[in-house]
């Protein structure tokens, strides 16, 4: 069971939705973007897309990034 959990890595995926519908799915750990017209579209297409990517640029294991919202003022328009 531990050499299966060392073959997987858990990665992040923030997703906004897209101005046309759908999602807009990122993995700031990769910088990998896609899209999808569901949440579930949009992170099976941001696997897919990442894990592409890692087959030819693999990254160091460096832990789980720290995910968090912080909140600004919205921008007044004279």
């Amino acid at each position: 069971m531990r050499a299966e959990r060392e073959r997987i890595m858990e990665l992040t995926a923030v997703l906004t939705p897209a101005e046309e519908g759908g999602y807009v799915a990122l993995n700031p750990e990769t910088g990998t973007t896609t899209q999808g017209e569901t949440v579930e579209e949009a992170v099976d297409n941001l696997r897919e897309a990442t894990a592409l990517y890692l087959s030819e640029f693999p990254l160091p294991s460096t832990g789980h990034p720290v995910v968090t919202v912080f909140s600004i003022p919205k921008p007044s328009h004279a």
